[in-house]
């Protein structure tokens, strides 16, 4: 009876701090919907308030990061349970970056409205970009929920859809630059926005190596896609 008591009571801490992440990753979502809006209106309100909300995802992060330690200190979990602790833990941390270039992706929209130099640059395209983005990072929030691995999958093939726009992108903005010296300037704060998004993607996806890590026991992080989908079977 003890052990099922223990047992009740580590289940209600877990479910809570787990519900804690789900939401940060809706502040953080709503930090990225904002950053996206800033950028294709120009929105200088819309950037502020992206960082705004910067503060909050910053002291989430701080008190899950303490309930963790608390319930590893108190608990002392091992295998499976011990596991998802330590990727909740990571997937906080992840989500946490994704605030910070959230809030860097503001910042130079701001920068950029106020030098009034980047309306004629291919922004749509960084719109585009964004979308991907933030609709992985949903997709590995859901997967997270479920500890669903073959959704972890989907979601690391679909991070290389983000690496080849950002890629694209690159080469547009080189094209750009070449023909007409003075966008070099603006060029390279639109790259230094995408660089930003396509790190969105990549947090995305490093929660998506975590459900895989909890389930399997396997750090997929250097793994090939050939070894990721052998792993998870």
């Amino acid at each position: 009876m003890p052990d099922k008591h223990i047992s009740a009571q580590f289940d209600s801490e877990l479910n809570s701090v787990s519900s804690r992440v789900m939401e940060l990753g809706g502040l953080v979502e709503s930090q990225i919907h904002q950053a996206i809006y800033a950028l294709s209106h120009f929105s200088t309100e819309a950037a502020d308030q992206v960082m705004e909300i910067e503060g909050r995802v910053n002291g989430m992060e701080v008190e899950i990061d303490r309930d963790l330690a608390s319930i590893i200190g108190r608990r002392q979990p091992t295998a499976r349970d011990l596991r998802l602790l330590l990727a909740i833990s990571k997937t906080t941390a992840n989500l946490e970056r994704v605030g910070d270039e959230a809030t860097k992706i503001a910042r130079m929209v701001k920068s950029i409205v106020e030098s009034g130099s980047a309306r004629a640059l291919p922004t749509s395209d960084l719109r585009t970009a964004a979308d991907l983005a933030a609709g992985l990072l949903r997709k590995a929030l859901d997967s997270f929920a479920r500890l669903d691995t073959q959704a972890a999958v989907s979601i690391l093939k679909e991070d290389n859809l983000i690496d080849e726009e950002f890629d694209g992108f690159v080469r547009k903005l080189i094209t750009y630059m070449m023909e007409d010296p003075r966008t070099i300037s603006a060029s390279l704060d639109l790259l230094f926005l995408a660089k930003a998004i396509e790190r969105i993607g990549d947090h995305a996806k490093n929660v998506a190596e975590l459900i895989i890590y909890v389930v399997k026991g396997a750090d997929v992080r250097h793994f090939s896609m050939e070894q990721i989908e052998s792993a998870v079977k």
